[in-house]
């Protein structure tokens, strides 16, 4: 009986393995962790955004509609509960997404209205803050590509013959992805140059 039992479970293994089961649980377990990766770099971004938008208030107070528009979009962000079940709800997704985007777009149109401003470009805290919002906005470059990878690898494996039927079985959807408009306008962030412009060469000595 305990032979049996062995086979019989060694079968079941065998039949999971080759109905293409495992594979889907490993690449649900990579989409997971792609999307943590995801959620904890974009929270670093928020977190710094109170700083930032208080620093540049430091210099430029007559700067409000970009300064509250910087703070709307993050609060907007923070309304949303973003969950690891997310990724399987397109329209919650979707919404997750936009608000990403137009905390974005808010921060960039900051980093623009700076460039009017020496004294806060040469401040040593904004200046460090800069460097820790280049930094994460790397690390969120990174994270969506390999976010994008993983759920591109998921949906072909839960689409293909035969681990299709076994999607199927179990419940196994296709997961939300990143849009290409919402990609083309991350790749446009704008430069921003914070070295101070070079002081003007004196003029020459008259000829004696």
């Amino acid at each position: 009986m305990r032979k049996f039992l062995t086979v019989l479970a060694a079968l079941a293994t065998l039949s999971l393995t080759n109905c293409g089961y495992n594979a889907i649980q490993t690449n649900d377990e990579q989409v997971k962790s792609a999307w943590s990766e995801i959620l904890n770099q974009y929270q670093r971004r928020a977190d710094l955004v109170p700083n930032l938008v208080n620093s540049v208030k430091g210099y430029a107070q007559q700067e409000k509609d970009v300064l509250l528009g910087v703070t709307n979009a993050r609060a907007k962000v923070g309304s949303i509960q973003a969950t690891p079940d997310m990724v399987n709800d397109p329209g919650a997704f979707a919404k997750f997404q936009a608000a990403q985007g137009e905390l974005s777009s808010a921060l960039s149109r900051l980093l623009v209205v700076t460039e009017n401003y020496p004294q806060l470009k040469s401040d040593a805290l904004f200046r460090d803050l800069m460097a820790q919002l280049e930094g994460t906005e790397n690390r969120i470059t990174v994270a969506r590509n390999r976010y994008i990878k993983t759920v591109q690898d998921y949906n072909v494996t839960i689409r293909s013959f035969p681990t299709n039927l076994t999607a199927m079985a179990f419940g196994y959807k296709e997961k939300a992805n990143f849009t290409v408009d919402n990609e083309k306008e991350i790749s446009t962030a704008p430069k921003v140059d914070f070295n101070p412009a070079p002081a003007p060469a004196p003029a020459p000595a008259p000829a004696k």
